[in-house]
């Protein structure tokens, strides 16, 4: 019998919180559940932090669950203040609908948008006309100011200010999920643990205005053992576009990760079987991360592939940079013999990465 997505994504690590546990499960395992995630366009490319929610999109489609990928046209012109200790700044239209297009393009290499097995919408589309006044009327009446203060993304902004502006936040995404709901049939909806507060306001909203269940479940976050989020490096975010982050710098990236983080990242970021992901978790295999959590042939769509979804000449860059350095090797080699430094200074064998 098929395991319930809801068991695979808690054996893995994905599930930090639910609204409604039992309920969740059980729906997920006796029915088809098309389910929302959500996507400001505050750049031109995903970054690793998103690959996380991708991964639990395609155990979800892959457990023949329906998923909507929501780009934010029109959330993003607010901004999200979760997690934020400042305003963002505010972009223009133009930059946030060529942001969204970029998203559109990366998450079709990894979610199946064809023939209804998922859906791509964009919340411009009802967002930026809306009517204030019905919207305070319809949408407005339903959220206790009080009740908002106490979440946590507006909590911690309280000291260095909140504008109303970012207050209206909120509002915008529960609007979000009522409007897929109302459109699509959408039951629940998916995010990262800091998207908490938000996805309350939505469950709420449906359940009060609709009169019908919804659900929401959030993702732990990808996090180092010092609780730093995951997918930044001095350079930046790890980006999912080749030409803002190189294949090499994001296999190093992961190559790189601390030891503890090893398992956890096995079980979010790759399909390796968990008792396979179990086994690799011993001392010995640690140092070869590079092979098990970049190359390991059970990982069905490892992230050399996905990399490589990203950027078709992947081998050939890599054969280029081999090639490279095997040159580089054979010059200085030749270098040392025809300058005799290596008789000088009783030079050893010459060592390299490739020989």
């Amino acid at each position: 019998m098929e395991q319930n997505v809801f068991d695979v994504l808690k054996e893995r690590g994905f599930i930090e919180q639910t609204t409604h546990e039992a309920e969740i499960r059980e729906l997920l395992g006796k029915e088809k559940v098309t389910f929302y995630i959500g996507f400001d366009a505050t750049a031109d490319s995903l970054t690793a932090g998103h690959f996380l929610t991708i991964m639990a999109m395609m155990h979800m489609q892959r457990a023949g669950h329906r998923p909507i990928a929501l780009l934010g046209g029109g959330t993003t012109m607010i901004g999200d203040p979760s997690g934020k200790s400042d305003m963002r700044n505010m972009m223009t239209k133009e930059k946030i609908d060529y942001n969204a297009k970029r998203f559109h393009e990366q998450l079709s290499r990894f979610i199946d948008f064809d023939n209804d097995k998922a859906i791509i919408a964009n919340n411009a589309d009802w967002l930026l006309d809306l009517n204030y006044v019905e919207f305070l009327r319809e949408i407005g009446v339903h959220f206790s100011v009080n009740k908002m203060l106490t979440a946590e993304c507006y909590k911690q902004r309280m000291e260095r200010g909140l504008t109303f502006f970012e207050f209206n936040y909120m509002l915008m995404q529960s609007y979000d999920f009522l409007k897929l709901n109302q459109l699509y049939g959408c039951q629940m909806e998916l995010g990262g643990n800091d998207q908490w507060s938000n996805i309350l306001g939505g469950v709420d909203l449906i359940r009060r205005k609709e009169q019908k269940p919804a659900y929401g479940l959030t993702f732990k976050l990808l996090t180092t053992s010092e609780g730093i989020k995951m997918g930044k490096t001095m350079k930046g975010a790890v980006w999912l576009d080749p030409e803002k982050t190189s294949p090499y710098e994001f296999y190093q990236y992961w190559r790189n990760i601390e030891d503890v983080k090893v398992e956890e990242c096995l079980g979010l970021l790759t399909f390796l079987p968990m008792e396979e992901v179990r086994r690799l978790f011993k001392p010995e295999f640690l140092n070869r991360i590079d092979e098990i959590l970049v190359f390991h042939p059970l990982n069905g769509q490892q992230m050399t592939k996905i990399v490589g979804l990203m950027c078709k000449d992947l081998e050939k860059r890599a054969k280029e940079q081999l090639e490279m350095d095997l040159e580089i090797r054979d010059s200085v080699k030749k270098h040392i013999v025809e300058t005799g430094t290596d008789k000088k200074y009783g030079a050893r064998p010459l060592r390299t990465s490739v020989g």
